[in-house]
């Protein structure tokens, strides 16, 4: 036993090591970490009214094969009659090689899924515009002509839906309402392109409306022929070295490392080490760290996610103020927040919807970003207990 460990030196050692033998074990017992809730769009991991995990589980659980696809479409399989590339309101940017993948995977016998006016991006051929105004109201769509996607599913419902334009190939109106195209299809080599005006028919809050799940069970096919790439790069899921170490031993061996490091720097410290005072921190706060995160999000080109932060931070205030669920929809929790501040509903609503659509806009500039952000947090601090007037009068009236 070397000189400058006692007996109580070694019993801190061998604690270290029993507890690195638990966490080894722990290791072999535990899966991967579980991949984070998302927010205001149609993913497969999100789990609140605008995402898409229940039609996710539908699927697996009548017995699709269906699977998340996190890497560039330049990396999908050769397309097969029955494969379906699921493309849900995406909002990153694509390349010119990955925009040629996924016209390749149409061309040789695919079927692309593809959803929102940002979907023009990203699909062949394809023209569409957001909408301008958000609706919350739910709006029916009846099918325009006989065809496997309409069978069973005469009509449909939407919310706040973009507006086809035109595409050069010959294409086909599937559901409409007047002069408005809710949902559209044309053939592109041995595939097809399907188009959805607004993801609301495989969400969680709409897919259980009439006919919602029919229409899209329709457009992915039998589960029998249909293998289904449910597309979340685009929505922000991107694997690197570093997700593919997290997901193995690393993690949990650098973990024990680090514990034996304390065990034998404790030990030998607690005795070596200089009598100092402990530094007194200062109790001003710089705004190095406000500087560094703006430049941040500059850079990044982050605007929506800024104001993505400011919208669901200032949601959840409200609901906890109001009691309400944290799920309710959009024009309930308006309408509870003007009763009981006398807020006015209608500007609310509007100020709510803008930042929803700004949330999934990746073109958004930063001047509209700063006026959203800015409208939230006067909202936000209306709730905090600075006396009743204050909440029942506020700044944006």
């Amino acid at each position: 036993m070397p000189a400058f460990l006692d007996s109580r030196d070694v019993r801190y050692v061998l604690g270290a090591v029993v507890l690195m033998v638990i966490l080894l074990g722990i290791t072999y017992a535990v899966g991967p970490a579980p991949a984070p809730q998302s927010y205001g769009y149609p993913s497969t991991y999100a789990a609140d009214w605008t995402g898409a995990k229940a039609a996710y589980l539908l699927l697996k659980n009548e017995g699709y094969r269906v699977d998340r696809w996190e890497k560039s479409p330049e990396e999908l399989p050769a397309a097969a009659p029955g494969d379906v590339l699921v493309l849900a309101d995406p909002f990153e940017q694509s390349s010119a090689p990955e925009r040629a993948a996924i016209r390749r995977f149409i061309v040789d016998g695919g079927r692309v899924l593809a959803i929102g006016a940002n979907a023009r991006k990203l699909v062949p051929d394809l023209q569409a515009a957001e909408a301008v105004d958000y609706d919350p109201e739910t709006k029916i769509y009846s099918a325009l002509l006989p065809s496997s996607i309409t069978r069973s599913s005469p009509e449909i419902s939407m919310t706040s839906p973009d507006t086809f334009t035109s595409s050069p190939h010959p294409w086909l109106g599937l559901y409409g309402k007047g002069d408005e195209l809710a949902v559209i299809t044309f053939p592109l080599g041995k595939g097809d392109l399907i188009w959805w005006a607004a993801a609301s028919p495989l969400t969680n809050g709409m897919i259980r409306e009439k006919n919602n799940l029919e229409f899209f069970l329709n457009c992915v096919g039998s589960p029998d022929t249909a293998h289904i790439y449910w597309d979340e790069y685009f929505h922000g899921s991107r694997p690197s070295i570093f997700s593919y170490f997290a997901k193995g031993p690393v993690p949990w061996a650098g973990l024990q490392a680090l514990i034996a490091f304390l065990a034998v720097v404790f030990t030998f410290s607690r005795r070596s080490g200089a009598m100092r005072l402990p530094a007194t921190e200062s109790r001003l706060s710089p705004l190095e760290f406000v500087d560094t995160l703006g430049d941040l999000y500059h850079s990044a080109h982050a605007s929506p996610a800024a104001v993505g932060v400011a919208y669901r931070r200032f949601r959840l205030a409200l609901s906890r103020k109001l009691a309400t669920p944290s799920r309710i929809k959009l024009p309930e929790l308006c309408r509870a927040a003007s009763l009981r501040f006398g807020w006015p509903e209608d500007s609310l609503l509007d100020t709510l919807s803008r930042s929803e659509r700004a949330m999934r806009n990746i073109d958004l500039d930063e001047p509209s970003a700063l006026y959203l952000v800015r409208q939230l947090h006067e909202l936000s601090a209306r709730l905090e207990p600075t006396g009743r007037a204050a909440q029942e009068t506020p700044a944006w009236r």
